[in-house]
């Protein structure tokens, strides 16, 4: 079984889809599904707003990193009655117990949702052992 660790905050909280300003910009966590099979960990993220071409994906000593730029909506100059809709940019990072083939990372962006299909090395893959009857 896989372990995925999701960075928490000081006081020991779960990172939240909100805003921080980190990075010289608001950057906001993506909330994500990750799902594993025998041959690969699936991750699913939400990123609205989000062009495929504007994503960045890394994975380097176990540690995959999901950044997504999100374009400004309006020009300048625009006047608000209300503005609840935050935009800023996606940044997400996980630390991956598993061995994954890092040859093989491959991802596929559609309506918002980016999915990372990370497969598993040869090596942490499960194998059924044979038995032999010994005389």
């Amino acid at each position: 079984m896989s372990t995925v660790n999701v960075h928490q905050k000081a006081h020991g909280q779960t990172e939240e889809a909100r805003a921080e300003r980190t990075r010289g910009g608001q950057a906001y966590r993506p909330h994500v599904d990750i799902l594993e099979s025998k041959d690969e960990l699936i991750l699913v993220a939400d990123m609205p707003g989000v062009k495929h071409d504007n994503i960045d994906i890394n994975f380097e000593e176990h540690v995959l990193t999901i950044q997504g730029r999100v374009e400004p909506r309006y020009g300048e100059g625009v006047n608000f009655l209300l503005y609840e809709y935050g935009v800023g940019d996606f940044y997400r990072t996980f630390r991956l117990s598993e061995e994954i083939d890092s040859t093989k990372i491959h991802a596929e962006h559609a309506n918002g949702v980016l999915t990372v299909y990370l497969p598993k090395s040869e090596k942490t893959k499960p194998r059924k052992i044979a038995v032999t009857a010994s005389a």
